[in-house]
C-alpha cells in the first residue's frame, strides 16, 4: 500500500507508469508529472477504469474513500464509470440546452403550426424582452431570476406585458418538460405575483342616434377610397379590424353571398363564413371597380402587395372627429354586438357565431356553424337594413329594445 511520502517521491518517466495501491486503487504517473488516481474493476468479466481525480488535490485517503464507494456500487450491480460517463453527458447537454434554444425551437414549431405571423412575431419579442436569463440553461433557471425580469418590466409600467411574459415562459417551460429538457416550471409558480392590469373595453358607440352620426360621418370621408370602403364595409360584417383589413378578392365568393376567411387570419384559429347582405354586396362590387390590382381589398398607399396598417381606420376615426375613447375600429363589433342582443329579435348563439367568438366544445362549435347559418343570413340582411334607417335619419327601429342594465 502505498503512503504520502512515496507518492510525493514519484518520478516522471518518458512514458506513463502505474503504482498500485490497494483493491484496484492505483496512481497513473504521466511524463508531464500529473498523478491520476484510477480504480480499476470488473463488470460482467469486462475490465473497467473510474477516474477518481488528481493528486495531491485528492488525498490518498480521498481516494481510498472514493474506491471503496465505487466498489460497494459495483457490488451492487452498478458500473460506476459508466455511470459518471452519463452524469457528465447530462450535465454538458444541460449547460448547452438554454432557455433561447427551448423557445426558438418552440416557436419554430408554432410556425410549422400554421400560427399567424403576428403571433410568431410577438412571441419573438417575448423571447427578447427575457434578455441574459434566456441564455441560461433552461433546467437551471430559478423562480426568483424570473419575478426579477417580470418585475423589471412592471416596473416599467408595461403591466399587461409582464402578465403576458409571464404566460409566454409557462408555454416554453411546459414544452422543456415535456420534451425532457426540464422538471420544473418556474412560471407556474408566480401565478398571482403580478399586478394584473384592468382589462379595457374598446371604445365604441352604442347609442342608435348616434350611430347614425358615425354612419353618416363615414360616408362623408374625404381621404384614400380603399380607406372609406373599408369604414363603410366594418359595421356590416363584424370583422375585427386586422381580419378585415387583410381581406382578399379570392375570400369573396359574389355567387354564393359569403365572404370565406380562412382560419390562419381569425383569432380563433377556425374558418369563418360571412353571409353577404344586398348592401354589402352592393358595397364589395364598388370597390373592386376602383381597378386597384391587388390581391387585397384594401392595399397600401405605396404598394399594392400589402394591406392597409392596422393604425389606418382609427386614423380616419379621429380624422372624423371621434377620439379614441369614443369609437375605435374594434368598435365596430361592439356595436353590432350590444344592438343585435338589445333587438331581441335573434338568438345569442347566432349573434355569437356572426362575432366569430370561440366555442370551446367542438361538437358544440360544428352544431352551432350548422344551425344558426339561416338565420345569420337573415340577421345580416336585417342588421344591413337597419344600419340604412339610422344613416339615413329613420326610425331607430321598429321592434321595442330591452332596456340595458
Amino acid at each position: 500500500m502505498l503512503t504520502t511520502v512515496q507518492i510525493r517521491a514519484l518520478k516522471p518517466e518518458a512514458r506513463p507508469y502505474k503504482v498500485p495501491d490497494s483493491e484496484g486503487l492505483f496512481l497513473l504517473v504521466q511524463p508531464t508529472g500529473a498523478l491520476l488516481w484510477r480504480f480499476r474493476y470488473k463488470v460482467f468479466g469486462v475490465e473497467r477504469k473510474l477516474s477518481l481525480g488528481t493528486f495531491p488535490e485528492v488525498s490518498l485517503q480521498q481516494a481510498r474513500r472514493l474506491r471503496d464507494n465505487a466498489r460497494a456500487d459495483v457490488e451492487e450491480g452498478g458500473d460506476p464509470a459508466a455511470e459518471k460517463r452519463q452524469k457528465r453527458l447530462e450535465a454538458e447537454l444541460a449547460a448547452k440546452t438554454t432557455f433561447e434554444l427551448v423557445a426558438t425551437e418552440y416557436i419554430e414549431k408554432m410556425e410549422r403550426e400554421g400560427r399567424s405571423p403576428a403571433t410568431i412575431k410577438k412571441a419573438r419579442w417575448f423571447l427578447e424582452l427575457l434578455g441574459g436569463i434566456a441564455k441560461r440553461p433552461i433546467a437551471s433557471i430559478t423562480p426568483h431570476e424570473l419575478l426579477d425580469v417580470l418585475k423589471r418590466v412592471e416596473r416599467r409600467g408595461h403591466h399587461e406585458t409582464a402578465v403576458r411574459l409571464r404566460a409566454f415562459a409557462g408555454r416554453i417551460f411546459r414544452y422543456g418538460f415535456a420534451t425532457l429538457r426540464t422538471e420544473k416550471n418556474p412560471a407556474d409558480i408566480l401565478r398571482g405575483a403580478l399586478t394584473v392590469p384592468q382589462v379595457k373595453h374598446h371604445a365604441a358607440i352604442v347609442e342608435p342616434k348616434k350611430v347614425g352620426e358615425l354612419l353618416r360621418a363615414i360616408e362623408d370621408y374625404k381621404g384614400r377610397p380603399e380607406t372609406l370602403y373599408a369604414l363603410r364595409l366594418a359595421p356590416h360584417v363584424f370583422l375585427r379590424p386586422g381580419e378585415l383589413r387583410q381581406a382578399k378578392w379570392s375570400e369573396i365568393d359574389f355567387a354564393e353571398k359569403v365572404w370565406r376567411v380562412p382560419a390562419e387570419r381569425m383569432k380563433m384559429k377556425q374558418p369563418h363564413a360571412v353571409p353577404l347582405s344586398r348592401q354589402v354586396l352592393f358595397i364589395l362590387q364598388d370597390l373592386r371597380s376602383l381597378a386597384r390590382t391587388s390581391e387585397f381589398l384594401f392595399p397600401a398607399l405605396h404598394t399594392t402587395r400589402r394591406p392597409i396598417s392596422e393604425n389606418t381606420m382609427n386614423v380616419a376615426l379621429r380624422r372624423l372627429g371621434f377620439e379614441h375613447d369614443e369609437m375605435t375600429s374594434h368598435g365596430f363589433r361592439a356595436l353590432a354586438s350590444t344592438l343585435l342582443n338589445e333587438s331581441g329579435l335573434w338568438h345569442p348563439d347566432a349573434i355569437e357565431r356572426a362575432l366569430a367568438h370561440g366555442e370551446k366544445d367542438r361538437v358544440r362549435a360544428a352544431y352551432h356553424r350548422g344551425a344558426h347559418w339561416d338565420e345569420r343570413v337573415r340577421m345580416a340582411q336585417w342588421w344591413s337594413d337597419y344600419l340604412d334607417q339610422l344613416r339615413v335619419g329613420g326610425k331607430v327601429i321598429k321592434v321595442k329594445f330591452r332596456k340595458r342594465t
